[in-house]
């Protein structure tokens, strides 16, 4: 009895927790959106300030790099901001194409910690009631189950067959 009820609390937690999954990836959707929207204005007002000048991005980098100590750490934060717009671009583009069910099997797009961070400090769970809440939840009590019996029965299983020799033994 009462692994069936340590294998139902699992499969109830399963479903609580991944019933979470389409809201928390909307939440971060949006804060992906709104950080590339911002590197976006940072690249642009660096890409305007370098043709101001006459120069290519890859041109004012190298410029400013030549400016000093300051000029190359700038030069140098300027790259990885770059770098960084273009690798989470890239990631909205994708999620913003994936519906709830892909953005599950693209999870690994979920790269930026600072945004999952963000995400998920102000993330609360609540009881969805979308047809991809009610799949999701599905998915997390059968997984549930899943692991909870399996852990059930790895912890039976020396007990098991000790019984078994026992009652041979009789």
């Amino acid at each position: 009895m009462f692994a069936r009820v340590v294998v139902l609390a699992g499969g109830l937690s399963g479903a609580a927790g991944l019933s979470q999954f389409p809201e928390f990836s909307q939440q971060y959707l949006q804060r992906l959106a709104g950080a590339v929207d911002e590197l976006g204005r940072v690249v642009a007002e660096f890409d305007a300030d370098a043709a101001e000048v006459g120069l290519s991005r890859e041109a004012a980098l190298v410029d400013l790099a030549k400016g000093g100590t300051m000029g190359a750490a700038r030069a140098d934060t300027m790259v990885e901001t770059i770098g960084r717009h273009d690798r989470l671009a890239g990631d909205l583009e994708a999620m913003r194409e994936a519906g709830p069910f892909t953005r599950a099997y693209n999870a690994g797009r979920f790269t930026d910690g600072e945004i999952a961070e963000a995400a998920w400090q102000d993330f609360r769970p609540a009881m969805p009631l979308t047809f991809e809440g009610l799949v999701f939840s599905g998915a997390g009590l059968i997984a549930g189950l899943g692991i909870m019996s399996l852990s059930v029965a790895l912890i039976r299983w020396p007990f098991r067959r000790r019984l078994d020799r026992e009652s041979r033994a009789l």
